[in-house]
């Protein structure tokens, strides 16, 4: 049998940190997912106290785990039904207009209605492209979202013949940051995902997402068969 080779005391606990650390990226992740899933599955299933005390699942003898996620769904998608429509649009605009004359909620519910339509709504109200700038000043690059293409009066007067708005988020917190308009010329359009993005942004450049390949097209070979008349 071969000896053991010798470690030495320093050598021993770079391994024993190597490990650790190999278990936490292994255990840290995996547990902190577990936990959100856990707290978001408590949190929906508290959707269930909106049913009459006779129709609850306890009230049956069944503790059912989830139940609640799947009523949340329904109340959700029953509300997007009826703010769709012509009806329910003047309800919301009214309950809006309520909560927009009280002091410290109108804050609140302001606040996190942008932040709702900047990444869930549609159209102008979207991040629509990812753009590379130089910010905050040249020589330095981040990431910036085009979050519309209106041109108004404070765009004419850049005297820019394309101007993009953009919002540059901040680190890692991207629902805060900067608006600048910026001559189309003076940014380069990425490839990237919006939610690739954001991940890069929240992060700190920890999270890179893969660069996509492009599929190249190659040319069919000439055929080398001569066509006889």
């Amino acid at each position: 049998m071969s000896p053991l080779p010798v470690v030495s005391g320093e050598e021993a606990v770079g391994l024993l940190k190597r490990y650790l650390i190999a278990g936490l990226l292994v255990w840290l992740p995996l547990g902190v997912t577990i936990v959100v899933i856990n707290f978001l599955v408590e949190l929906f299933d508290q959707s269930l106290l909106l049913l009459p005390r006779a129709y609850r699942p306890e009230a049956f003898g069944l503790d059912i785990p989830g139940l609640g996620v799947v009523l949340s769904f329904v109340v959700i998608l029953l509300t997007g039904l009826l703010a769709a429509n012509f009806l329910g649009s003047k309800l919301v605009g009214w309950s809006e207009k309520l909560l927009s004359q009280i002091p410290l909620v109108r804050t609140i519910y302001n606040a996190v209605k942008q932040i709702a339509e900047a990444v869930f709504g549609a159209g102008d109200q979207t991040f629509q492209k990812v753009y590379l700038i130089e910010y905050p000043r040249k020589g330095l690059w981040t990431l910036a979202f085009q979050t519309g293409a209106h041109r108004a009066e404070p765009q004419r007067k850049t005297g820019f013949d394309e101007v993009v708005n953009l919002f540059v988020p901040t680190t890692p917190n991207p629902t805060s940051g900067f608006f600048i308009m910026a001559n189309r010329d003076d940014v380069i359009e990425l490839d990237l995902e919006v939610d690739d993005a954001l991940k890069m942004v929240i992060s700190g450049g920890v999270v890179v997402p893969p660069e996509k390949q492009k599929t190249q097209v190659l040319a069919e070979p000439a055929s080398d068969k001569k066509e006889f008349s």
